[in-house]
């Protein structure tokens, strides 16, 4: 066998083995993806049961709290969420304020199993702050 077949089949076999890890890795990792979403978005999309989160603010004067379940809506400009959550909310959580929720549907009403709340007046995620930017709901600098 020549030296450049030798080569030839050792970066097959390579390529081969890279391909697979790759795919190997991919599959493992589709699973555990969890996917963001603004409430209008996720009127235009088919979301399934999967894990997602949703960000956005939370509709002033929305949340009511009932033992250790608070109902509350998350919205942005074009459209709202009913979010259902069991536990207890973090401090700074209120109404008019930035939150992403993860969690699951269960029919029309998502279901948190998180809620993380921005933590001072000048703070919000980048991903929420830039696509309400977009819908011009808000003006802060999402550079932070």
């Amino acid at each position: 066998m020549s030296p450049k077949l030798q080569r030839l089949i050792l970066f097959g076999v390579a390529g081969l083995f890279l391909t697979t890890a790759v795919g190997l890795t991919l599959a493992a990792l589709k699973e555990n993806i969890v996917y963001f979403y603004t409430p209008s978005e996720i009127d235009k999309k088919e979301i399934g049961n999967r894990a997602i989160r949703i960000g956005g603010l939370v509709q002033k004067n929305s949340i009511s709290v009932v033992g250790l379940t608070a109902y509350f809506i998350v919205e942005d400009v074009k459209s709202q969420q009913a979010v259902t959550y069991t536990g207890a909310l973090p401090d700074i959580f209120r109404g008019g304020q930035g939150v992403i929720v993860e969690g699951k549907f269960n029919e029309d009403t998502f279901n948190a199993n998180t809620v993380m709340a921005k933590h001072d007046e000048q703070y919000m995620p980048r991903e929420v702050a830039d696509k309400l930017k977009e819908q011009g709901i808000w003006q802060g600098d999402s550079k932070k």
